[in-house]
Protein backbone atom coordinates (compact mmCIF):
# COMPACT_ATOMS: atom_id res chain seq x y z
CA UNK A 1 0.00 0.00 0.00
CA UNK A 2 1.28 3.73 -1.08
CA UNK A 3 0.32 6.14 1.73
CA UNK A 4 -0.21 9.90 1.47
CA UNK A 5 1.70 11.76 3.86
CA UNK A 6 -1.32 13.59 6.02
CA UNK A 7 -3.75 10.98 4.82
CA UNK A 8 -2.11 7.87 6.83
CA UNK A 9 -3.73 4.37 6.06
CA UNK A 10 -5.40 5.42 2.76
CA UNK A 11 -4.14 4.04 -0.83
CA UNK A 12 -2.27 6.54 -3.14
CA UNK A 13 -0.99 6.74 -6.95
CA UNK A 14 2.58 7.69 -6.49
CA UNK A 15 5.72 5.37 -5.74
CA UNK A 16 8.77 6.41 -3.86
CA UNK A 17 12.26 5.80 -6.03
CA UNK A 18 14.38 3.98 -3.01
CA UNK A 19 16.41 2.41 -5.50
CA UNK A 20 19.45 3.21 -7.87
CA UNK A 21 19.37 3.79 -11.64
CA UNK A 22 18.23 0.63 -13.45
CA UNK A 23 21.45 0.14 -15.68
CA UNK A 24 24.54 -1.11 -15.55
CA UNK A 25 27.89 0.61 -14.48
CA UNK A 26 28.60 0.31 -17.87
CA UNK A 27 25.89 2.00 -19.47
CA UNK A 28 26.31 4.95 -16.63
CA UNK A 29 30.28 5.74 -17.27
CA UNK A 30 28.91 6.02 -20.95
CA UNK A 31 26.76 9.13 -20.49
CA UNK A 32 28.10 12.54 -20.72
CA UNK A 33 29.35 14.39 -17.59
CA UNK A 34 27.84 17.71 -17.33
CA UNK A 35 30.93 20.23 -17.70
CA UNK A 36 30.98 21.23 -14.35
CA UNK A 37 34.13 20.73 -12.11
CA UNK A 38 33.81 21.43 -8.24
CA UNK A 39 37.48 22.40 -6.52
CA UNK A 40 37.60 22.03 -3.08
CA UNK A 41 39.80 24.37 -1.12
CA UNK A 42 41.46 23.29 1.85
CA UNK A 43 38.11 21.11 3.38
CA UNK A 44 38.18 20.04 7.11
CA UNK A 45 35.62 17.38 7.37
CA UNK A 46 35.93 13.94 5.43
CA UNK A 47 32.29 13.46 6.04
CA UNK A 48 31.82 17.25 3.85
CA UNK A 49 33.98 15.65 1.28
CA UNK A 50 32.25 12.41 1.19
CA UNK A 51 28.63 14.31 0.67
CA UNK A 52 30.14 16.58 -1.72
CA UNK A 53 30.93 13.53 -3.89
CA UNK A 54 27.21 12.35 -3.42
CA UNK A 55 26.02 15.27 -4.85
CA UNK A 56 28.09 15.59 -7.48
CA UNK A 57 27.11 11.80 -8.80
CA UNK A 58 23.45 12.61 -8.21
CA UNK A 59 24.19 15.78 -10.87
CA UNK A 60 26.41 13.87 -12.73
CA UNK A 61 28.93 16.42 -12.33
CA UNK A 62 32.31 15.95 -15.17
CA UNK A 63 34.81 15.81 -11.88
CA UNK A 64 36.05 17.01 -8.31
CA UNK A 65 39.51 18.67 -7.53
CA UNK A 66 40.71 17.83 -4.04
CA UNK A 67 43.35 20.78 -2.69
CA UNK A 68 45.82 20.50 -0.04
CA UNK A 69 44.35 18.82 3.05
CA UNK A 70 41.06 18.01 1.74
CA UNK A 71 40.17 14.29 1.94
CA UNK A 72 40.52 12.17 -1.25
CA UNK A 73 39.93 9.03 -2.22
CA UNK A 74 40.80 6.06 -0.83
CA UNK A 75 39.69 7.77 2.33
CA UNK A 76 37.21 5.67 4.78
CA UNK A 77 35.42 8.78 6.05
CA UNK A 78 34.81 9.64 2.20
CA UNK A 79 33.07 6.25 1.84
CA UNK A 80 30.69 6.84 4.81
CA UNK A 81 29.00 9.64 3.16
CA UNK A 82 29.26 9.64 -0.10
CA UNK A 83 27.54 6.17 -0.57
CA UNK A 84 29.70 4.29 -2.61
CA UNK A 85 29.45 7.32 -5.41
CA UNK A 86 33.23 7.75 -5.36
CA UNK A 87 33.94 5.57 -8.29
CA UNK A 88 31.24 7.22 -10.56
CA UNK A 89 33.16 10.74 -10.02
CA UNK A 90 36.49 11.66 -11.72
CA UNK A 91 38.68 13.09 -9.39
CA UNK A 92 41.82 14.39 -9.20
CA UNK A 93 43.81 15.62 -5.95
CA UNK A 94 46.05 18.76 -6.03
CA UNK A 95 48.84 19.51 -3.27
CA UNK A 96 47.63 23.30 -3.91
CA UNK A 97 44.27 24.96 -4.88
CA UNK A 98 46.59 27.67 -7.15
CA UNK A 99 47.20 24.62 -8.75
CA UNK A 100 44.32 23.43 -9.84
CA UNK A 101 43.02 26.88 -10.88
CA UNK A 102 46.16 26.83 -13.19
CA UNK A 103 45.12 23.58 -13.89
CA UNK A 104 41.88 24.35 -15.33
CA UNK A 105 42.73 28.06 -16.85
CA UNK A 106 45.35 26.22 -18.85
CA UNK A 107 42.37 24.18 -20.54
CA UNK A 108 40.65 27.74 -21.15
CA UNK A 109 38.09 26.10 -18.52
CA UNK A 110 36.51 29.60 -16.45
CA UNK A 111 37.07 29.37 -12.52
CA UNK A 112 34.62 30.91 -10.16
CA UNK A 113 34.63 30.82 -6.56
CA UNK A 114 31.97 30.57 -4.48
CA UNK A 115 32.15 33.27 -1.46
CA UNK A 116 30.75 36.16 0.48
CA UNK A 117 32.69 39.24 -0.79
CA UNK A 118 31.92 42.99 -1.28
CA UNK A 119 32.40 42.07 -5.21
CA UNK A 120 30.42 38.50 -5.08
CA UNK A 121 27.12 38.45 -7.40
CA UNK A 122 23.92 36.47 -6.46
CA UNK A 123 24.48 32.82 -7.81
CA UNK A 124 20.81 33.32 -9.25
CA UNK A 125 21.39 36.76 -11.08
CA UNK A 126 23.94 35.58 -13.38
CA UNK A 127 24.69 33.45 -16.52
CA UNK A 128 26.78 30.35 -16.18
CA UNK A 129 29.66 29.38 -18.95
CA UNK A 130 30.11 26.03 -20.53
CA UNK A 131 32.13 24.03 -19.20
CA UNK A 132 32.94 25.91 -15.68
CA UNK A 133 34.83 25.00 -12.60
CA UNK A 134 33.42 26.39 -9.20
CA UNK A 135 35.79 26.79 -6.12
CA UNK A 136 34.32 25.75 -2.66
CA UNK A 137 36.16 26.89 0.64
CA UNK A 138 37.34 26.29 4.21
CA UNK A 139 34.49 25.28 6.42
CA UNK A 140 36.05 27.60 8.89
CA UNK A 141 38.45 30.50 6.55
CA UNK A 142 36.23 29.86 3.36
CA UNK A 143 38.46 30.37 0.07
CA UNK A 144 41.89 31.72 0.38
CA UNK A 145 42.34 35.31 -0.46
CA UNK A 146 45.26 34.22 -3.32
CA UNK A 147 42.86 31.40 -5.01
CA UNK A 148 39.73 34.15 -4.77
CA UNK A 149 42.94 37.21 -6.78
CA UNK A 150 42.96 33.94 -9.36
CA UNK A 151 39.38 33.60 -10.11
CA UNK A 152 37.38 34.80 -13.42
CA UNK A 153 33.83 35.78 -11.08
CA UNK A 154 33.06 35.79 -7.67
CA UNK A 155 29.62 34.57 -6.52
CA UNK A 156 27.83 33.85 -3.30
CA UNK A 157 24.58 32.53 -1.87
CA UNK A 158 22.62 35.03 -0.33
CA UNK A 159 22.31 34.69 3.60
CA UNK A 160 19.19 35.33 5.23
CA UNK A 161 20.09 33.96 9.48
CA UNK A 162 22.84 34.97 11.81
CA UNK A 163 25.46 33.13 10.34
CA UNK A 164 27.49 34.30 6.94
CA UNK A 165 27.60 30.96 5.43
CA UNK A 166 26.12 28.22 4.58
CA UNK A 167 27.55 24.16 5.07
CA UNK A 168 30.21 23.80 2.32
CA UNK A 169 28.14 20.27 1.15
CA UNK A 170 25.00 22.35 1.28
CA UNK A 171 26.35 25.39 -0.77
CA UNK A 172 28.15 22.98 -3.52
CA UNK A 173 24.62 21.04 -4.41
CA UNK A 174 22.94 24.45 -4.26
CA UNK A 175 25.30 25.82 -7.06
CA UNK A 176 25.33 22.47 -9.07
CA UNK A 177 21.52 22.32 -9.16
CA UNK A 178 21.28 25.81 -9.62
CA UNK A 179 23.77 25.49 -12.88
CA UNK A 180 22.00 22.58 -14.22
CA UNK A 181 18.60 24.06 -13.85
CA UNK A 182 20.48 27.06 -15.91
CA UNK A 183 21.80 25.45 -18.33
CA UNK A 184 18.22 23.37 -18.81
CA UNK A 185 20.44 19.97 -19.22
CA UNK A 186 19.01 17.97 -22.36
CA UNK A 187 16.94 14.64 -20.60
CA UNK A 188 16.94 16.95 -17.84
CA UNK A 189 13.87 15.20 -15.80
CA UNK A 190 11.82 15.03 -12.57
CA UNK A 191 10.66 11.17 -13.39
CA UNK A 192 12.07 8.82 -10.86
CA UNK A 193 13.63 6.05 -13.70
CA UNK A 194 15.51 8.98 -15.34
CA UNK A 195 18.50 7.52 -17.45
CA UNK A 196 19.83 11.16 -19.12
Amino acid sequence: MKLQPGNYGKETSFEVRNFDAEMSLDEYARLPKHPLYLVLDNLRSAFNVGAIFRAADAARLQGIYTCGYTAHPPHPKLDKTALGTLDYIETHHFATTLEAVENLREREIPVWALETTSQSRCYTAIDYPRPLALVVGNEALGIDRAVLDRCDELIEIPMYGYKNSLNVAAASAVLAFEVLRQWQTTGATCEPTARA
